[in-house]
């Protein structure tokens, strides 16, 4: 009888271990997302990350039969966002909308960064670029951006910039300007890039580099004056407008702000090509890419490793500019 009760007691456990083999073996390879996603967006709701983002995960949930769900966390030109992100785990459930600031300029800014941007976190694919118009209030007395270096060379450090951080495109956009048109102008820090544009509106400080999507219905609307675009060359929803290089005779000048989706660092690189794939997709279909043209962007898409390079591009490029300017993280 005991020799019985041993031998069923062994195939019992055997039963349940090959169980358990069989639910883990099942979990694994159980079609990605199981559970909803979480997107943290590294800039505040209403900002141009913020809509791309939604519109992203408005077509990703019918893709993905799962809810993917937006956490806005604003603060330090992405770095914030990035951040929290970059401590979750890796599995493919976190996933973030970084920013340049976040990922190619704050490097060199910072003595120490909360997390290192080349080792913290794995480039899943870019989403999407887009470059800022330069606007004035329409108090300032400059029609064109020769009028413009011409009257801020006569009254140095009378106008001020707003921008929503040091090392944000705007910031970097004012600065890159400052040093090769040779002109002084007193920088108007924002923790909000949305209070930013209201206090341009309002005429409290007159001279702003800002995302085309944001600006142009102002512009449009006489409230903001369109004198160039940081491009390097014109951009094709907005022929009219020249780029500030060749308006202002500044050879070289090329700016533009973007965004790029990445995961924590050790999320599997299938998984990692999956999502890619996946979000590149999306950005191709007509209607988001037509939506982005329509703000004045660059629809993204493509690899990892794409994303990766480009990244490093971006950082060697900044990290020279911020020297030569002897920019000081605030």
């Amino acid at each position: 009888m005991i020799r019985t009760f041993v031998r069923c007691m062994g195939l019992l456990a055997a039963a349940a271990l090959a169980a358990s083999a069989w639910a883990q073996g099942s979990a694994a390879a159980a079609p990605f997302p199981a559970r909803p996603v979480k997107l943290v967006v590294a800039a505040a709701a209403g900002s141009s990350p913020d809509a791309i983002a939604r519109m992203l995960t408005a077509k990703l949930n019918g893709i993905w039969k799962q809810p993917v769900v937006i956490e806005n966390v604003a603060g330090l030109g992405g770095i914030s966002g990035t951040e929290r992100a970059a401590k979750q785990p890796a599995d493919g459930y976190t996933l973030v909308v970084s920013t340049i600031a976040a990922m190619a300029v704050g490097s060199s800014l910072y003595d120490k960064m909360p997390y290192d941007p080349e080792k913290d976190l794995q480039p899943v694919t870019m989403v999407m670029s887009m470059p800022n118009l330069l606007v004035v209030h329409p108090s300032v007395p400059a029609h064109t951006l020769p009028e413009l270096i011409a009257y801020a060379k006569r009254n140095p450090d009378k106008l001020r910039y707003g921008h929503p951080g040091t090392g944000t495109t705007p910031h970097l956009s004012a600065e890159l300007f400052k040093q090769m048109a040779g002109v002084q102008m007193q920088g108007v820090p924002y923790k909000s890039s949305a209070q930013m544009t209201t206090d341009l509106l309002a005429g409290v400080y007159e001279v702003l580099f800002h995302n085309s999507s944001v600006m142009l219905p102002h512009a449009k609307g006489g409230t903001a004056r369109i004198l160039g675009i940081t491009s390097a060359e014109r951009n094709a929803s907005l022929p009219e407008v020249p780029t500030v290089a060749e308006a202002g005779a500044l050879k070289g000048f090329a700016v533009s702000a973007w965004w790029g989706l990445y995961a924590p660092a050790g999320t599997p690189p299938e998984l990692v090509a999956r999502i890619s794939a996946d979000v590149s997709a999306v950005l191709a279909q007509p209607d988001v890419k037509a939506w982005i043209e329509q703000q004045g962007g660059v629809p993204g898409g493509g690899t990892p490793q794409a994303l990766r390079s480009y990244q490093a591009d971006e950082t060697q490029k900044w990290r020279a500019m911020i020297r030569n300017a002897n920019i000081k993280a605030e």
